[in-house]
């Protein structure tokens, strides 16, 4: 009887010591779970942390910037009143090289100057009469292609009406000043080095916006 009861006991501390180790292993297995889980949720957080702040940056850099409907290339014709310069920086028939985004594959073309003129450019604002969402901050509209433009410059919160047609719905919007500045801008021609399209008297660009060819 005492060898039965001995037997048993032994029977039930080895059971006890089992049972104590397979438990063990399970919460080893559920911590590593646990932490691959945690480990995996931290990494898409951070990538759409990551991902948040590009799109944040692109659509800063882009707003009040969609040209799409921009026309690239014009006839070359500029307004009767428009004044040459008398000593640009980058004379006619001269290269130099665009810093400008106003469109794709603008920015670090080599362009060819084909007019230079002094006058007052302005970044503006303004519905399109064809309809549509507003454009904000367009550049450039020269003080030429204002109705009725009045001699002296127009200043920030002004009110114009454009006569300029470098995009769809540009002209005869009432238009408001966002920024003006006297300056020499230029007619450039140049190749989009995104699509290979040769650009032809594209309207303006301003000094600032181009540096000498290398």
């Amino acid at each position: 009887m005492f060898k039965k009861k001995l037997l048993i006991g032994i029977v039930a501390l080895l059971l006890t010591v089992i049972l104590a180790a397979c438990g063990g292993g399970n919460g080893e297995n559920t911590s590593d779970s646990n932490a691959g889980s945690e480990n995996d949720t931290t990494e898409n957080a951070e990538n759409e942390v990551t991902q948040s702040e590009e799109k944040s940056d692109t659509s800063e850099e882009m707003e009040g910037m969609d040209h799409s409907g921009m026309n690239h290339s014009s006839s070359g014709e500029v307004p009767e009143d428009l004044a040459d310069a008398e000593n640009p920086t980058y004379p006619v028939g001269s290269e130099a090289v665009m810093h400008a985004n106003h469109m794709g594959g603008m920015d670090g073309a080599v362009a060819t100057i084909d007019g230079a003129y002094d006058t007052t450019v302005y970044a503006v604002t303004y519905t399109p009469t064809t309809g549509g969402e507003k454009v904000e901050n367009h550049k450039w509209v020269i003080h030429e292609e204002i109705e009725n433009a009045e001699e002296q410059p127009y200043e920030q919160g002004d009110e114009v009406v454009l006569e300029a047609d470098h995009m769809e719905g540009m002209e005869g919007a009432t238009a408001t000043i966002d920024s003006a500045e006297d300056t020499t801008v230029y007619m450039v021609s140049y190749t989009d080095t995104k699509t290979g399209e040769e650009v032809e008297y594209h309207k303006w660009v301003t000094e600032d916006e181009l540096s000498s060819v290398e």
